[in-house]
């Protein structure tokens, strides 16, 4: 997906999105958005911060990139079904770590693998910057029409 076409025609909306990160513990955790679309997206995080105490990067921290990239792009699958105000939250999250990272930055890539009315689910890839699987993520969520 290209940067900043990823959101046909709405490069502002991109640019809101990335902004609604902005306070947030995606901020605080270093985490950049590449790309993002109702199918799926990418996102950054620097190693470096998101450590546990052995010195690699905590589970949890690529549990959090993984469920912040899949939640944005179901934010957009909710307002394409439903409209704007439409929102998104996560349901479940299952994830298997099969490595760990010690420095540079890792990169999540989701990829849709439903998209209905009233759920989203997606497929969550977190590598290294040599291209090493670490983490494979599942997150399912909920599409809420505005209030």
């Amino acid at each position: 997906m290209d940067h900043d076409a990823a959101l046909p025609g709405t490069d502002d909306r991109l640019r809101a999105l990335r902004a609604a990160l902005e306070g947030t513990l995606s901020a605080r955790m270093g985490m950049e958005l590449e790309e993002l679309a109702p199918e799926g997206g990418a996102m950054t995080m620097p190693v470096e911060g998101n450590l546990q105490p052995a010195g690699l990067l905590h589970g949890g921290a690529t549990i959090s990139l993984a469920e912040t990239v899949a939640s944005m792009a179901a934010i957009l699958q909710a307002r394409a079904v439903h409209g704007e105000g439409a929102a998104a939250v996560g349901t479940t999250v299952s994830a298997v770590h099969h490595r760990s990272a010690r420095s540079g930055r890792v990169r999540a890539t989701c990829t849709a693998r439903q998209l209905g009315r009233q759920v989203a689910a997606y497929l969550v890839e977190v590598h290294d910057e040599q291209g090493t699987l670490i983490s494979t993520i599942q997150v399912t969520t909920q599409l809420l029409p505005p209030r």
